[in-house]
């Protein structure tokens, strides 16, 4: 059974914040991390086959940034499920989105990204970045049932990331972090080392 970030546990992890500060991706630009994340990502780089990297999306969101998202997918879901509670409609929400008071991409320790080509083509990897539950027909899940190209990108896509320390949303396949309560629920780690982060005064200017 797959944990979603609104159940309750997750949110119950503690967080005691490393104070790793975030840093620009230099093979992503525009996009901030945690430098714990920054490093285990250049890990994963390494692992991965002759003639294939990762093009990081995102990284770190402002609350505004993660509210809209939320605020726009939960209307869309209000029209698609007219009875539902607003419990049922957080947890729907949050197979694609984050709640607030969990969301790793606020404290700067997720990424959403997929496999290229060294000349920058994108592997396919069954269904396009950020493409919702309903959208894909559930093919956004890690371990939906896709073709035999798709699940050997994603099988080498989750070898990499996976050994560099970083753990995947099951609901996205895109979607990984390091360090976050998702992570540390996961991985049995006492606690998040990561909790949400304001961009620096210098990434704003």
């Amino acid at each position: 059974m797959t944990i979603l970030l609104a159940d309750p546990i997750v949110r119950a992890v503690r967080v005691l914040d490393n104070g790793d500060p975030l840093v620009p991706l230099d093979h992503a630009p525009g996009v901030l991390v945690r430098e714990g994340l920054a490093r285990r990502l250049d890990v994963a780089r390494a692992l991965l086959p002759s003639g294939v990297d990762l093009r990081v999306i995102e990284g770190h969101r402002t609350i505004a940034g993660q509210s809209a998202i939320i605020e726009r997918y939960t209307a869309e879901l209000r029209e698609l499920h007219p009875t539902a509670d607003g419990v049922e409609l957080d947890r729907l929400s949050s197979r694609f989105v984050a709640p607030l008071a969990v969301a790793p991409h606020v404290a700067g320790a997720a990424v959403d990204l997929t496999l290229v080509t060294t000349s920058g083509a994108e592997l396919w990897m069954g269904t396009a970045v950020d493409a919702t539950p309903e959208e894909s027909d559930g093919a956004c899940f890690f371990g939906a049932p896709v073709d035999d190209e798709a699940r050997h990108n994603r099988t080498v896509l989750a070898g990499a990331l996976g050994a560099a320390g970083l753990i995947n949303y099951p609901t996205e396949w895109w979607h990984w972090s390091y360090g976050d309560r998702y992570w540390a629920l996961l991985t049995g780690a006492g606690h998040a080392v990561y909790g949400p982060v304001e961009v620096p005064a210098w990434a704003r200017a």
